[in-house]
């Protein structure tokens, strides 16, 4: 028996040797077996059988030595059975692998196709199988720690002093017994958790909490309290580096420094602290004002501690931006529109010197515009949306009324907060989240996802890694985040560590409790606490946390990179904490905060150029904003207000000036159920009362989708085929005082049943100014059969015709033009409009999670829909049709107003000359849709500088 147990454990030990033939095998017969894709390379196929049968062969066998090796050793933990899972998969995989490609040889499969998706699955699984593998040997921020700035030499400094300044004491204070564990506790974070935590037991030995280390392991208890020389933790850590017994193996060995504090912790009975054990670096939370510099000839506050920070760094203040480069900056980053060839003119030619600051006051006073700007930024660090996952079933509420009246309305931020964390029926969607459907994992149950997007949004703080497990990037704990989670919680929350429930309850706590108490018996009365405690000044996380979201807007960077992680060094904690502090003392206010980055000379330099993107990643030292690129929404507005609508209705209305919007049309029965219409021709008539009086105007709105003719009393009025547009008609010698009859011919396009609708709507306007509505989706009668002649006639008898369908307007939207507001045309401003596919091309986020950062960088799915779009070839060519038919042919006046509208200048003669040689002094449709594009795609254009 004794002779089974070490041969078992020597061939368990041969474990990490073998499950190397796999790696290596499986992958370059993958490799191979892409390259045979299309009957290509078939005499890579012999080569490819047996790579597959050995890497099969060699899975099992690590798969058996991986379980003798857990089985005969001392390895156990959560992470541990995770990975052997994960490796007798992979053997399955590759055993089925070997059996499809078999089959398939044998030509009992039609193609290898099968067998290739079960290849594809096993190099998947070996993968993950692989990652677990180096988590057990190396530790699970084995990967993350390299994002990480190395701290070791930091570590030993710090230990070195800890150890300088106790060892000589005779008698440690309980302070200084506490720092002496803090500083143990350090040591074996860095060096043991990777064997010997709650995830991987090694030998049964726990040494990230009290419990664990001062119960020992296998071998028995590991300190013996005032006697280092008895204890075995420290015999093994004072091992000679080529002992078989010492520890931490893997040849990294402790240093003396650290060697020597454990002796001292020992000696001095082993205490163990009652405080938290920071790891990593935590930013204070308390916030100070620091005082601004005092002899800088700068005359704002931003700029006196910029210029401190550029005297620090040896860097001369770069040149501000002419003023043309700086209104249209301005613009797009606080309305996110294009300023008119108008504006600029006027702004340029213009003689104040206080003009800057007198265009940013105007711009933020521009309420409408600046709150459709911002409800991008907010939806996005909200996650708001219109549509997507959670709204057909329920499970997912809107707040976009009450964000658009709160921007609208320059609401306090503090007050902001207060409502989206105990929130009111119009802003409790923030922290009920998506409802998903179906068993999710714990980590995405509404409490958990509540704190994790308070976490993230308002605070900086990734909760989301620590809802699994102890965050490997942040001091943060399991524990704490269901504490977190557990506010929002009906019922008590069972941790669960990787999606499995590990027996213990969580306690109810905010994140940082030293701001407060929130527990409370209620759910409403935990988040009436929490509202009050998140906003408190002491809490200058969370104002740090918004001034450098509104930073990065405006410069390209953070004052702390990533935005997200706000325990990060910033690159001046000055300016960072002086700008939270003067928002505090503002009342809170957005606009105060915007117009103190936005009136600086630091925000109106020219852009910084930067070698390299590490530059900018890295070790970063500001000298001015960056080039940013348009964001979806803004190149959205600017062709929108430019060239032609890109979308024509909106998801969500401000205004309240869009008329009722449901669509109408025959209802369509099948199997007694109401379905979509079929394709062809329906008849639509109305009978409405016109008054005696005389009348003024009487003014048609009418949108069909597809076609349709419009008659009044058996006369044509209008025609139509487009139901992006809402065509308007003065119908008034049309009308007849008493009875009047509507009629339409409409047209459903396709060959399947497919949507259709019709919207309509009617006023009035009398001598006396009364004015009558006539709705889009009442008393409307329909047939799908061909009526007689008189069908149009006041006194045609409808009775057999049947009640029309209200369709709603899911598939269509709100049209913008549906309105008889006598104003100019309006645009559908991209934050208004529910998820596009071309939006989405261009980089607009799903917003099932927040998002804080957009890709700055050009993807090929957007070069694509820029060039070869089927969508926005669409609205370039109604463009180009409507500039024709309103500027002309002539190419240079065409030219002219595109570069003032798109580029806010004329052409150069260089410009000019290139492109009347290109496209002649006379253009069609298509010259002018290739100057569009021409504009569109120029760098000047697509980014802010």
């Amino acid at each position: 028996m004794e002779e089974s147990h070490w041969v078992f454990q020597l061939l368990g030990r041969l474990h990490p040797m073998v499950v190397h033939f796999p790696i290596g095998l499986l992958v370059v017969a993958l490799f191979f077996e892409l390259l045979t894709i299309r009957g290509k390379r078939p005499s890579l196929r012999e080569g490819i059988k047996w790579m597959l049968y050995l890497g099969a062969f060699f899975a099992m066998l690590s798969a058996l030595f991986g379980w003798l090796l857990k089985t005969e050793d001392d390895y156990s933990g959560q992470l541990v059975e995770n990975h052997q899972n994960v490796g007798i998969a992979t053997a399955a995989f590759a055993i089925l692998s070997v059996f499809l490609l078999s089959k398939s040889l044998k030509g009992k499969l039609s193609s290898f196709l099968v067998y290739r998706i079960s290849l594809v699955i096993t190099v998947l699984l070996l993968t993950v199988a692989g990652h677990l593998g180096s988590s057990i040997t190396h530790g699970e921020d084995y990967l993350t720690n390299v994002f990480l700035n190395d701290k070791s030499e930091n570590d030993n400094d710090a230990t070195a002093l800890l150890l300088t300044k106790l060892k000589d004491v005779d008698s440690l204070s309980m302070n200084q017994q506490d720092k002496l564990n803090l500083g143990v506790r350090a040591i074996f974070a860095h060096n043991c958790y990777q064997c010997h935590s709650e995830n991987k037991r090694k030998g049964g030995l726990e040494l990230d909490n009290k419990e664990g280390v001062y119960k020992g392991g296998e071998s028995g208890v590991i300190i013996v309290e005032g006697k280092p020389q008895e204890s075995e933790l420290f015999r093994r850590v004072s091992l000679s580096p080529n002992d078989d017994e010492v520890m931490p193996k893997k040849g990294k060995v402790l240093k003396p420094n650290e060697i020597a504090l454990i002796k001292l912790w020992i000696k001095n009975g082993a205490h163990w602290s009652d405080q938290a054990l920071k790891v990593f670096p935590e930013a204070d939370l308390a916030l100070t004002r620091p005082n601004l510099p005092k002899g800088s000839l700068e005359e704002h506050p931003v700029d006196k501690l910029i210029d401190e920070y550029f005297k620090k760094k040896d860097i001369s203040w770069p040149e501000k931006v002419n003023d043309h480069m700086f209104v249209r900056r301005a613009y797009l980053d606080v309305v996110g529109l294009l300023p008119s060839p108008s504006e600029v003119t006027s702004f340029i030619e213009n003689q104040n010197p206080h003009k800057r600051d007198v265009l940013i006051n105007k711009l933020l006073n521009d309420t409408t515009n600046y709150t459709q700007h911002w409800l991008t930024f907010w939806n996005d660090l909200l996650r708001n949306d219109y549509s997507g996952p959670g709204f057909i079933t329920g499970g997912r509420k809107q707040i976009t009324n009450w964000l658009y009246r709160s921007l609208e309305q320059n609401k306090p931020y503090d007050e902001m907060v207060k409502e989206l964390i105990n929130p009111t029926a119009e802003s409790e969607g923030f922290i009920k989240g998506i409802q998903w459907r179906g068993v999710v994992n714990a980590s995405q149950r509404t409490e958990m996802q509540a704190a994790q997007n308070i976490g993230q949004s308002l605070l900086g703080v990734n909760v989301k890694c620590a809802s699994c497990h102890n965050s490997f990037v942040s001091n943060l704990t399991l524990e704490e985040s269901y504490g977190f989670a557990a506010i929002f919680a009906d019922s008590v929350l069972e941790l669960n560590r990787c999606d499995k429930p590990i027996g213990k309850m969580a306690k109810v706590s905010f994140l940082y409790p030293e701001l407060g108490d929130v527990n409370a018996e209620t759910v409403m009365e935990r988040l009436a606490l929490l509202s009050e405690v998140i906003i408190k000044p002491e809490n200058g996380r969370m104002y740090r946390t918004l001034v450098n979201r509104i930073w990065k807007k405006f410069m390209g960077r953070g004052i702390v990179e990533p935005v997200d992680e706000m325990d990060k060094e910033p690159w001046d904690a000055n300016i960072l904490d002086w700008l939270a502090s003067d928002f505090i003392d503002s009342g809170h206010d957005l606009k105060h905060l915007m117009r103190q980055i936005l009136s600086s000379k630091t925000y109106q330099l020219a852009t910084a150029k930067y070698s390299t993107l590490e530059a900018i990643k890295g070790d970063y030292v500001f000298q001015g904003p960056l080039v940013r690129r348009l964001s979806a929404e803004q190149f959205s507005d600017a062709v929108s207000k430019t060239i032609a609508p890109l979308y024509p209705t909106v998801e969500y209305d401000p205004t309240g000036k869009i008329l009722k919007d449901k669509r109408f049309w025959h209802r369509e029965v099948k199997f007694d159920r109401t379905v979509l219409p079929e394709p062809g021709t329906r008849y639509f008539r109305q009978q409405i009362k016109v008054p005696i009086a005389n009348i003024e105007k009487a003014l048609v709105l009418i949108s069909v989708d597809h076609s349709y003719a419009l008659q009044i009393n058996g006369e044509e009025v209008g025609k139509g085929n487009n139901w992006r547009e809402v065509d308007k008609i003065e119908v008034s010698k049309y009308l007849i005082p008493g009875n009047n009859t509507v009629a339409i011919i409409a047209n459903n396009e396709g060959t399947i049943a497919n949507p259709a609708g019709i919207l309509f709507g009617m006023r009035l306007y009398l001598e006396n100014g009364e004015e009558i509505d006539v709705d889009s989706d009442k008393n409307w009668k329909s047939t799908d059969v061909l009526p007689d002649a008189d069908w149009v006639q006041i006194n045609f008898d409808d009775s057999e015709w049947k009640e029309t369908q209200n369709y709603g307007s899911a598939n269509w939207g709100k049209l913008v033009e549906f309105n008889f507001d006598n104003s100019k045309q309006q645009i559908a401003r991209a934050s208004l409009v529910k998820q596009h596919p071309f939006m989405k091309a261009l980089g607009r986020p799903s917003r099932e999670n927040v998002t804080t950062t957009r890709d700055e960088q050009a993807t090929l799915l957007q070069a694509l829909e820029l060039t070869n779009g089927e969508y926005f070839n669409v609205v370039l060519n109604e463009g180009a049709t409507f500039w024709l038919n309103t500027i002309g042919n002539k190419s240079e006046k065409i030219t002219e107003n595109l570069y003032q509208k798109l580029l806010g200048r004329s052409p150069t003669s260089m410009e000019k000359k290139i492109i009347t040689d290109a496209f002649g002094s006379t253009v069609n449709k298509e010259t002018v849709q290739d100057l569009f594009w021409t504009v569109l795609v120029l760098p000047e254009f697509q980014f802010i500088y």
